[in-house]
């Protein structure tokens, strides 16, 4: 399953999170996969896509991370699979 993470940086502070990324790694436990991501030209949020099975998994990586950003954390299906299901509905 996929989801959109979009993190907000606490107090702004993008050199912080970059700086335990840089010397961390994400921190992401097996069975969480990192797909893509996309920073704000503000340096003030990150946009992820990531892909588990098991929500539990964001939440395990989530706490690694709390104490320098904010998560809001969405369910989503890409568009062509959506369009697909709609199909017969259109």
């Amino acid at each position: 399953m996929l989801f959109m993470v979009i993190e907000t940086f606490r107090n702004q502070d993008a050199k912080a999170v970059y700086r335990r990324f840089r010397d961390q790694g994400r921190l992401a436990p097996e069975g969480l996969t990192y797909v893509s991501s996309w920073t704000s030209a503000d340096l003030g949020r990150c946009f992820q896509v990531m892909d588990c099975d098991d929500p539990t998994l964001l939440q395990r990586w989530v706490a690694e991370w709390s104490d320098l950003v904010a998560f809001e954390i969405v369910p989503v299906t890409p568009g062509s699979a959506t369009a697909a299901a709609l199909a017969c509905r259109l």
